[in-house]
């Protein structure tokens, strides 16, 4: 590995932040294909008496990778405060593309037994556990190197290249649906997408090497042992609980509005696997645009009313907006319930993750951030596409996986008015980013 002195540092906050995202694009990439693929991936890895037991033994395999969070979390973002955010990002894309790898190499159930579903189970874990950190890395290296006063559109660009991975992901969907013939893309053509995200690994490491290590960072005089860290968040678990219930609220929209959509528009709202995906992108592009506005936004008016809002909205609206679509099923209006989630969720979030990072003390930013984040996604998030699942058939209701997004606003809401409140009680300067707050 060269030594960072010897890479000429880029001048352009652009180039550092499209280098510091590209291990964001390829977690959700990967996830991404891994939820729209899912009647699939059962059908090749997970063989049942009936297809709902197969696809909740592809889900549940979704959702163990998330469980992994909390542990790489901790481990690797402890590595990540003590040698450096550049380093650590680079350790964790690695892992990171280990485990796609090995997915997208997995002989079928047919030709290997068990192992099949044994070695998909080992992918997603090692997954799991390189996104425990990589999330909270690239967040808290986009704060640190952020313009004074523009934290939160510098942070916002995180969740924005998500929203890339999966834009990219649906138009190389779409093009198989269009090319393959629906037995092609059962038998063999749904690894296609997982190979061309392996080939663009080497690609990934090569601009990330590049990356300078934040000035913020390297003034640090003291660096964390784990001890310290295990320490430091005993310390500070309250931080860490009301940052896990603020995560909530971003964590289950996001994984509803993007990983569980293709499966609820072809297997519960009958639409086809083309209009499913159409939609599928049009949300990421409006991810895309309402992530940085609202980021900027909570840069000029602060992070809590924008919280508030829209935390507060998605408990109103989300059962209603559902209860609409499935008695009105069709590609426009499942568009419009769709984008107006995604409004709640890029509003929300363009906000929530800048906050999570003035929340957590400096030292152990990174692990702190990333086991609030984590354990958001890992207990709740996670799952999304399982309970939602599950939600439906126990009730019969189509539109039960909104109950899971009005107790997520439940959740966003109640953490944002308790961390605002200890922030407000605190003397002043005792916590950072006070002044954005």
């Amino acid at each position: 590995m060269a030594d960072p002195a010897t890479i000429t540092p880029s001048r352009s906050k652009v180039a550092t932040v499209l280098r510091v995202t590209s291990g964001n694009f390829l977690e959700m990439f990967d996830f991404f294909l891994f939820g729209f693929y899912a009647t699939y991936i059962s059908k090749a890895f997970f063989p049942a008496e009936n297809d709902y037991a197969s696809l909740m033994l592809t889900f549940v395999t979704f959702g163990a990778g998330f469980l992994m969070r909390p542990l790489g979390a901790i481990f690797l973002g402890a590595y990540v405060d003590r040698v450096g955010r550049r380093r650590g990002l680079i350790v964790t894309l690695g892992i990171m593309a280990a485990g796609t790898i090995l997915i997208a190499c997995v002989p079928s159930y047919q030709s290997i037994g068990l192992f099949a579903p044994f070695l998909v189970l080992i992918g997603r874990l090692l997954q799991g556990f390189s996104a425990g950190v990589e999330l909270g890395g690239v967040s808290v290296y986009l704060a640190e190197m952020a313009t004074p006063g523009r934290k939160g559109f510098y942070v916002s660009w995180q969740s924005g290249s998500q929203q890339v991975a999966i834009m990219a992901s649906a138009l190389i969907g779409y093009a198989l649906s269009r090319t393959l013939a629906p037995a092609d893309v059962a038998s063999w053509g749904w690894r296609i997408p997982f190979i061309i995200g392996c080939l663009i690994v080497p690609f990934l490491f090569y601009i990330r090497r590049s990356l300078e290590e934040t000035q913020e960072f390297l003034h640090r005089k003291q660096r964390p042992s784990l001890p310290e860290v295990f320490a430091s968040l005993g310390q500070n678990w309250k931080i860490v609980l009301l940052g896990m219930l603020l995560v909530v609220m971003t964590t289950v929209s996001f994984y509803t509005i993007t990983v569980y959509t293709p499966t609820f528009g072809k297997s519960v709202l009958k639409l086809s696997a083309e209009d499913s995906l159409i939609v599928t992108f049009c949300v990421a592009v409006s991810n895309f645009i309402w992530l940085p506005v609202m980021g900027a936004l909570s840069d000029k008016i602060g992070r809590k009313p924008i919280l508030l809002v829209f935390s507060a909205l998605t408990l109103l609206t989300a059962y209603p907006a559902l209860a609409w679509l499935v008695a009105n099923v069709s590609f426009t209006n499942m568009l419009i319930v769709l984008l107006w989630l995604s409004f709640l969720y890029g509003s929300y979030n363009g906000a929530m993750v800048v906050a999570l990072t003035e929340i957590v003390p400096a030292h152990v930013r990174t692990t702190g951030f990333s086991l609030a984040y984590s354990l958001a996604t890992a207990l709740f998030g996670g799952f999304t596409p399982l309970i939602s699942t599950w939600l439906i058939e126990a009730t019969g209701n189509r539109a039960a996986p909104a109950f899971w997004l009005v107790f997520a606003g439940a959740c966003g809401l109640v953490a944002t008015l308790l961390i605002y409140r200890e922030r407000s009680a605190a003397p002043a300067g005792a916590a950072q980013g006070a002044a954005a707050a």
